[in-house]
């Protein structure tokens, strides 16, 4: 089943559009090819407001968020992760509402002798940690935080139960698939993050970047099928002779900007990574974007 992209949707960069009953987004001027056409930093509530994802380090954006409440009071601030188009605004938002930030963790730290990330924001710390199930109680709306690693290890999504809708930050977005970069995400992760999602009862999407989806389940299905396809390409490349990840990509992504294929090479070497534990495929040392493969 091929994934019903959605590449178009309503809105006015700075200006807050409502997206369900409690739900308005606000999208930054951040587009490019890795956030579509912004960050989407969403309010939640009225009067009293939870604010999610404040998104990248831009005054304007920030300025726009807090125009978008003005008279109202921000009591919560939820980030779903630690990616420079996600956090950054965090501190400048609670210094200008005193607003408590809550989040699964930090960013991850990478493995010993690993360089640093660099589109992690690794001065991000929450004032409360969330884990899988816990709830945030706001004046006229309920969170639950879903712990969804796999394009971080510290992914969260949020379920605002009164509007029975999951704001599903980069793990299921409408305009594309998530790039998925070891070391820290991780390829069974995300597998086992998406099934988890299929029996939850939430009706409608609300991404970090682009439109509600509005039929999520068979979306999320697409999703799983889409990285089976990816997966079988893969072992079809091997059994051709394509042994590097640079050669499986310009194959599999023929058909993609250049620019993308750094990003579509970490995805799959993360597939590369899970089939190597799992003993399908054997590489010359620990597997990386330099490694050869065969299959086993």
């Amino acid at each position: 089943m091929a994934i019903p992209f959605i590449k178009e949707f309503d809105f006015q960069y700075g200006a807050p559009k409502t997206v369900t009953p409690n739900v308005r987004r606000i999208v930054a001027h951040n587009p490019n090819a890795f956030t579509f056409k912004g960050t989407g930093t969403y309010a939640i509530g009225h009067g009293n407001v939870a604010i999610v994802d404040p998104g990248p380090e831009m005054q304007d954006h920030v300025d726009a968020v807090l125009n978008a409440v003005r008279g109202e009071t921000v009591t919560h601030i939820l980030v779903t992760h630690t990616h420079v188009d996600h956090s950054p605004a965090t501190a400048a938002l609670k210094a200008a509402t005193g607003a408590t930030v809550y989040a699964f963790g930090p960013h991850p730290k990478p493995p010993e002798g690993v360089a640093t990330e660099q589109g992690g924001d690794h001065g991000f710390t929450p004032d409360v940690t969330l884990r899988d199930g816990e709830v945030v109680n706001g004046k006229d709306w309920t969170v639950e935080a879903v712990h969804t690693p796999g394009h971080i290890s510290n992914h969260l999504c949020f379920a605002l139960r009164e509007d029975n809708v999951l704001l599903s930050g980069d793990h299921v977005m409408g305009w594309s698939t998530a790039v998925i970069s070891p070391p820290d995400g991780n390829m069974r992760s995300y597998f086992e993050s998406l099934r988890k999602l299929l029996p939850r009862p939430e009706s409608i999407y609300i991404p970090t970047h682009g439109a509600e989806i509005r039929d999520p389940r068979p979306f999320v299905q697409a999703y799983i099928d889409h990285r089976i396809e990816r997966e079988r390409q893969i072992l079809g490349c091997l059994r051709d002779g394509l042994d590097t990840v640079p050669a499986m990509v310009g194959r599999m992504y023929k058909d993609v900007p250049a620019i993308l294929h750094p990003a579509a090479g970490r995805s799959v070497l993360a597939h590369l990574i899970q089939f190597v534990a799992d003993g399908r495929v054997q590489s010359d040392g620990p597997p990386t974007v330099a490694s050869r493969f065969k299959a086993a």
